[in-house]
C-alpha cells in the first residue's frame, strides 16, 4: 500500500509548504555546510509537533552549543552511538503516556539523527536493533559527511575510497592509506529489516527530493531510515561556496544514487531516475573527483578504477545503488 502525503512538486509548492523555520539561523556550523541545510529541511518536513534526538556528532557540537540551540523543536541529546535506543525509547515512553491517558492522543514525530561515525560505525548495531521495533514509529537520519568532523576529520566506513583524512594521509611509503570501499548503509537498512517500510537517499542539493522523503518516512508509520550525503568544505576541501555543486555532481555523476523504497517497492528518484531513464546522460566521476583537494593524490588510473566501479553500480548491479553483483574488478597497484 502506497502511502498518502501531500508532498511537494515544484519549488513554487516547498516554498509554500515549508514557511516556517524549526532548524534556525545562527548556528555554528562552518560556511557552506550541507549537513546543516539536511537537518532544515528535515525540520521543516516534520513540523512543529517534533521531538529531535541527536547523537554525539558534528552537528551535535555545532547547534546545540551550553545555554544555546538552533532547534525550534524540542531536542535531546543522547551519546555517539545511542540513537537507537534513544528513539525506540522515546517513541515508546509516548505511546505508554498516550495509552495511559496521560497525554493527549496526538501524531508526534520522533526523529533520530546521528552522523556517519554514530550511526554506520559505533551506533550500527543499536540503529539496526531499533529498526526491528516494528510497533514504534520514528525516523532514524543519518547524515554523512563521510568522515567524523566533529573531532577534526578522521575515516570512518563511511570515508570513500582513496580519501584523504587525518587517519588517512597518503605518504611516500603508502598513496593510499583507504583502499577499501564505502558501506551501502541505505541497502543494509532495507534488505536487513524487511518489515521496515520505508528507507531512502538524499541529498540537501535536492531539497524537493529530501523534503518529500522526510515527509514520507514520518507519515508511514514504523521504523524509517534516510541516508544523505552532505558534502564538507573543511573535510572534502573546496571552496565553501560550491557545496551545493559538489552535491549536484555527486549525484550526477552517479556517485551517489538518490532512491526509495517504500513497502518493499524499489524506485530511482529525481535525477538518477532521469539517468536510468536515458534522459540525463551520466558526468564522469573525475568532473566530481577533481573538485575536491581529499583525492589530489589520486592518479588517473585511480580515478579509472571509481569509474568503473561506479559503472558497475548502473549497469551490473541487479538493482542500481542497492543490490550489487560480483564481478570482480581488476585492483589499482598502489606503489608501496
Amino acid at each position: 500500500m502506497t502511502v498518502t502525503v501531500r508532498l511537494a512538486r515544484t519549488v513554487k509548492d516547498l516554498l509554500q509548504m515549508a514557511q516556517t523555520e524549526y532548524f534556525n539561523a545562527g548556528h555554528r556550523t562552518c560556511q557552506g555546510c550541507e549537513s546543516a541545510m539536511v537537518l532544515r529541511w528535515v525540520a521543516k518536513a516534520a513540523g512543529p509537533n517534533t521531538i529531535v534526538i541527536g547523537a554525539t556528532g558534528c552537528m551535535y557540537v555545532a547547534n546545540t552549543t551550553y545555554y544555546t540551540t538552533a532547534w525550534a523543536l524540542p531536542w535531546i541529546h543522547t551519546q555517539l552511538s545511542g540513537t537507537g535506543s534513544a528513539v525506540v525509547g522515546t517513541a515508546a515512553a509516548l505511546k505508554a503516556l498516550m495509552d495511559k491517558g496521560k497525554l493527549p492522543r496526538e501524531k508526534i514525530n520522533v526523529i533520530g539523527i546521528c552522523g556517519d561515525l554514530g550511526c554506520a560505525d559505533a551506533g550500527l548495531s543499536e540503529v539496526s536493533n531499533a529498526l526491528t521495533h516494528t510497533k514504534y514509529s520514528f525516523l532514524i537520519l543519518m547524515y554523512d559527511n563521510e568522515s567524523s568532523a566533529n573531532t577534526d576529520i578522521q575515516e570512518t566506513t563511511m570515508t570513500p575510497y582513496g580519501a584523504l583524512t587525518t587517519f588517512s594521509p597518503s605518504g611516500k611509503q603508502i598513496r593510499i592509506m583507504k583502499y577499501r570501499w564505502k558501506k551501502n548503509m541505505a541497502a543494509m537498512m532495507v534488505v536487513g529489516h524487511p518489515e521496515v517500510r520505508y528507507v531512502a537517499t538524499a541529498i540537501a542539493t535536492d531539497p524537493i527530493d529530501l523534503y518529500n522523503k522526510v515527509r514520507k518516512a514520518l507519515e508511514i508509520g514504523g521504523p524509517t531510515f534516510i541516508h544523505t550525503l552532505d558534502p564538507c568544505p573543511k573535510g572534502w576541501g573546496y571552496d565553501p561556496k560550491y557545496s551545493h555543486e559538489i552535491g549536484k555532481l555527486a549525484v550526477e555523476t552517479g556517485i551517489w544514487p538518490l532512491f526509495e523504497i517504500e513497502d518493499g517497492k524499489f524506485r530511482l528518484t529525481s535525477t538518477s531516475a532521469r539517468i536510468a531513464r536515458g534522459e540525463v546522460k551520466r558526468k564522469p566521476v573525475k568532473e566530481y573527483i577533481r573538485r575536491q583537494t581529499r583525492f589530489k593524490h589520486l592518479t588517473d588510473e585511480d580515478i579509472e578504477y571509481i569509474q568503473r566501479k561506479v559503472d558497475e553500480m548502473w549497469e551490473k548491479w541487479l538493482i542500481p545503488g542497492l543490490i550489487p553483483l560480483t564481478k570482480e574488478l581488476p585492483y589499482p597497484e598502489t606503489k608501496q
